[in-house]
């Protein structure tokens, strides 16, 4: 499968996908490797993290590159998920022995009797991530399946795979078992089904059609779920809002990564009070925005990541406007930038 930069279009990497057969050796592996990470203690997992940890952020260019080339956003978003991702690490490693050792419980005669809370690893744990966040998404869920003594068999999107690939390895040169850490690449159809149908516990981001079949999928073999599905997000602006950091809000949350993202915010509510200021400030901030296919931090937004994304929001638009909607920013693609570089739009 070859996949492309967003910013040119060109192609960017070749990669082997997989079968079943190969989803099957993966967890083979898996499950041998991760008894005895298991019974490593809880504070030796944890150095593996807190490694992982300065490592990311000593190599933090490399990733933000790859991110880039191969999401299409502007650094600045793609440098929120190596924040994201090293926060993630250096917190549940330095969580984890406390959330994970035994706890005294008091029995049903007290004095006479006590309970103690144990926990154990699943086993292995499959992770199924998209391409809006390539990094954080990779292994956000992944850090604390393995500080808690699973194996992980990941599914990234194979657009996005390199970086997946790139901070796999980053972990092993922190010290994770390198078997304990398995990705496949594929159709969600077919490779990320059979990851679902073989894993002790499911982790999925996406759609919430697609969510759907992995709970009915999981719950017919009663393993457990962790579902991040797709939202519709309003911003609420009230009379007594300090307008000027809304409309900075609102930004925000707007267009990082291009709102390609599942929190994006959607649409805007404002009481009339405020309503002419905040639109006013709103505007003015998303018209200055600057789009670039640079690999540095001058870019406010990058572009969209495929032809089929930027054909979505052009036919959102297109029958916004056709249904009365008025354009008060953007509208139109940019080819002049790049081939999948869209106006950031206020309707």
């Amino acid at each position: 499968v070859t996949t492309s930069a967003p910013f040119t279009g060109e192609p960017l990497a070749a990669l082997p996908p997989s079968g079943v057969d190969d989803v099957e050796h993966a967890f083979a592996a898996a499950r041998a490797a991760q008894p005895d990470w298991a019974a490593l203690p809880v504070r030796e997992r944890a150095r593996v993290f807190l490694r992982l940890h300065d490592l990311l952020l000593d190599r933090q260019d490399e990733v933000l590159d790859l991110v880039q080339r191969e999401s299409g956003k502007a650094r600045r978003h793609a440098f929120e998920e190596v924040a994201d991702v090293a926060l993630n690490a250096r917190h549940y490693a330095r969580v984890a022995p406390g959330a994970l050792a035994p706890a005294r419980r008091a029995g049903l005669a007290p004095l006479l009797s006590s309970g103690h809370e144990l926990r154990h690893p699943k086993g292995v744990v499959g992770i199924v991530s998209p391409w809006n966040y390539p990094l954080t998404l990779a292994v956000s869920d992944a850090i604390p399946a393995f500080l808690a003594g699973n194996a992980v068999v990941h599914k990234p999107d194979t657009q996005t795979a390199l970086t997946a690939l790139w901070i796999r390895a980053l972990a092993v040169e922190a010290g994770l078992p390198e078997q304990l850490w398995q990705i496949v690449l594929g159709e969600g159809p077919v490779v990320g089904t059979a990851v679902v149908d073989r894993a002790d516990f499911v982790c999925f981001t996406g759609s919430t059609a697609v969510g759907r079949e992995v709970a009915q999928r999981a719950a017919a073999r009663l393993v457990g779920v962790s579902l991040e599905l797709g939202g519709k997000n309003p911003l609420l602006v009230l009379a007594d809002a300090d307008v000027e950091r809304a409309a900075e809000a609102a930004v925000r949350d707007c267009f990082s990564a291009a709102g390609q993202l599942c929190v994006s915010i959607e649409r805007m509510y404002v009481e009339d009070a405020v309503h002419d200021e905040f639109v006013g400030r709103f505007l003015d901030r998303v018209r200055r925005l600057r789009l670039s296919p640079a690999l540095g931090y001058s870019a406010d937004v990058g572009c969209l990541l495929s032809p089929r994304q930027l054909d979505r929001v052009r036919a959102h638009v297109e029958d916004a406007v056709a249904r009365g909607a008025t354009v008060l920013a953007g509208g139109r693609p940019r080819p002049d930038i790049g081939p999948l570089f869209y106006q950031p739009t206020v309707l």
